[in-house]
């Protein structure tokens, strides 16, 4: 396999959605140009921000198919194929690689939880090889899997069982067992970063790619975040990481932050729909204080840009 690490912003689009909830698909080109303009690498789609588990499997492989025929060439589609049915995650694995997907990610088995790391790699090891000789990446996210094992254990365990293994979209604060996975045999494995508002703490530990949900609205303040750490300018990467952090929490405090993403995506221009249950859409009353606490915090002057057309 190839060599499959990636430096820089990974995106977790949102899924746009009709007034009458079902998924639109047209706006997925704008989506692709939007995140490419504003420096994004790779879109990491289905996944938790796309609210990935509540769409069906035929909606799930229409998204897919959309994003890898619309998004820039340079724009790689890493396809989320996770589902409750071990089947279905495998025909969601095979679909990706039938349509030309640069890789494919799994968070799980999310219900029946794998009790330790044998057999977790036993799960994924079938949906690796359903891949099509794909990159697979392990999704490792307990706050929504319900999984926590050690990762730099399942790295030791599967290395020899999923050969077209590329590495663990990290999605936990667990920065000892991060720093292991990402040294491990000499940083052999692609370990992506996942929590955005932790970002600098990562590049701190080596990290250069990094996925995350608010890449969708200020990709150009997490640019900016790693271009200062690379020139040592530590006081302005903390800067940008603490304005991150207040930006999250104002999106955390309306109550579902996926609804609030999709507001702010609305007032950068990109209007794509509401949240499917059992999300909720936030009140109008709540959109207009999250508007003003962002404009108080400065977001606006950070935020991602529309391409122009």
């Amino acid at each position: 396999m190839a060599n499959t690490k990636l430096e820089g912003l990974v995106a977790a689009p949102v899924t746009a959605f009709d007034p009458d909830g079902t998924v639109n698909p047209d706006l997925i080109a704008l989506q692709a140009a939007a995140l490419h303009a504003n420096g994004v690498i790779a879109a990491f789609v289905n996944g938790t921000t796309g609210e990935g588990f509540s769409l069906t499997v035929e909606e799930r492989k229409a998204i897919a198919e959309r994003w890898v025929k619309t998004a820039p060439a340079d724009l790689k589609v890493i396809v989320h194929v996770a589902h409750t049915s071990a089947v279905a995650t495998q025909e969601l694995a095979s679909h990706a690689a039938n349509i030309g997907a640069w890789a494919v990610a799994e968070m799980g088995p999310i219900f029946f939880k794998p009790a330790d790391v044998g057999s977790l790699v036993a799960s994924v090891a079938k949906t690796a090889a359903s891949a099509g000789g794909l990159p697979y990446f392990y999704y490792h996210m307990p706050s929504m899997s319900g999984i926590d094992l050690p990762m730099i254990e399942f790295l030791r365990a599967a290395e020899s069982d999923v050969p077209n293994l590329a590495g663990i979209k990290y999605t936990y604060e667990d920065l000892a067992d991060y720093s292991l996975c990402s040294r491990y045999k000499g940083g052999k494995y692609d370990i992506l970063f996942g929590r955005d508002e932790m970002l600098l703490c990562s590049l701190v530990l080596g990290g250069r790619g990094v996925v995350g949900s608010t890449y969708n609205i200020m990709a150009p303040l997490y640019t900016q975040l790693i271009d200062a750490f690379d020139s040592g300018d530590l006081d302005r990467a903390r800067e940008l990481q603490y304005l991150s952090v207040k930006v999250i929490r104002c999106l955390a405090g309306t109550g579902c932050f996926i609804s609030a993403l999709k507001e702010v995506m609305k007032m950068i221009g990109l209007g794509v729909g509401s949240v499917r249950s059992p999300l909720a859409p936030i009140s109008q009353e709540c959109v207009a204080k999250l508007k003003s606490d962002l404009m108080e915090l400065g977001f606006f002057e950070v935020c991602s840009r529309l391409p122009l057309t």
